[in-house]
Formats: structure tokens, C-alpha cells, sequence
């Protein structure tokens, strides 16, 4: 699967079986996606290959950690490698799907916009659940 920023001078595709999705609905993420939520999903760093363009992206760290990466042309988010485990956050939007894909979770719903409305399906966070259990729930069907 490919993908790329909104001017097509970044991009990458992700091999193997496609995890699920996940939609968080933290302040932050409203800010960086200026929507609702922010959905995306997370891969192995063995899965994600840059094709062009890395030489564009810019990064920007807040003091906790949260970390947003993206294309110094456009402004797309872009993947980032996340904190100091082998995986990549990876924005779904950029992606050229061809095939269904299903949210498999919401995180930080007790801070979601008052104008938010969150579809039932998928498991439910009041906030951010343990790093090491989402990654497993997000790739609960992945034979790779």
C-alpha cells in the first residue's frame, strides 16, 4: 500500500498485512488534523519503506513527546517514528487504500470535542491505553 503528502513529494509504502485503525480525539491531535480526530494507525519500521522525499520533512517535538512530522511544502502530516519503539505513526489519509479498513479503536475520548460524534465500533479509551497492549490490539489479525 502507498502513500503520500498532498503534494507528492513524500512518499512511502507499507508492506505486509495492513494493521487496524485507530481515531484519537485529544486536543492535540484536533490541532495538528484541524478536525475532530486524528486517525491513523502504526506499523513495524520493517514494514514502512520511504520511496522520496524524506529530505522534505520537518519535524516539530512538544515537551511531552508528542512529536508531529510533515511535509516542509504542503504541510501533510507525515510518518514518524514513534517514541523510541521499532514502529511508525503513520496518518491513514495519506494512504491509497484498495482495500476496506476498519477503526479498532478510539483513544482519548474523554477529551474529544463537544461536537465529536464517535461511532460505536472498535474498543473505546478514556484517554491513552498501555502502548504495548494498543499495538497488540491494533494488530490483533497481522500474520507478519
Amino acid at each position: 500500500m502507498r502513500g503520500k503528502c498532498l503534494c507528492g513529494l513524500i512518499e512511502f509504502e507499507i508492506a505486509g498485512t495492513f494493521p487496524g485503525l485507530y481515531q484519537c480525539h485529544c486536543s492535540l491531535c484536533q490541532k495538528q488534523s484541524g478536525s475532530s480526530s486524528n486517525t491513523a494507525t502504526i506499523v513495524g519500521i520493517e514494514n514502512l519503506r520511504w520511496l522520496s522525499g524524506q529530505e522534505h520533512i520537518s519535524s516539530w517535538v512538544k515537551d511531552t513527546g508528542f512529536r508531529s512530522d510533515f511535509c516542509s511544502q504542503c504541510g501533510s502530516p507525515v510518518p514518524n517514528p514513534l517514541r523510541n519503539m521499532p514502529y511508525y505513526w503513520v496518518p491513514v489519509g495519506l494512504l491509497d487504500i484498495e482495500q476496506p479498513l476498519q477503526i479498532s479503536a478510539h483513544i482519548f475520548v474523554g477529551s474529544k470535542a463537544s461536537w465529536d460524534l464517535i461511532l460505536p465500533a472498535g474498543t473505546h479509551y478514556e484517554t491513552a491505553p498501555e502502548l504495548s497492549d494498543f499495538i497488540s490490539l491494533l494488530h490483533a489479525d497481522d500474520n507478519t
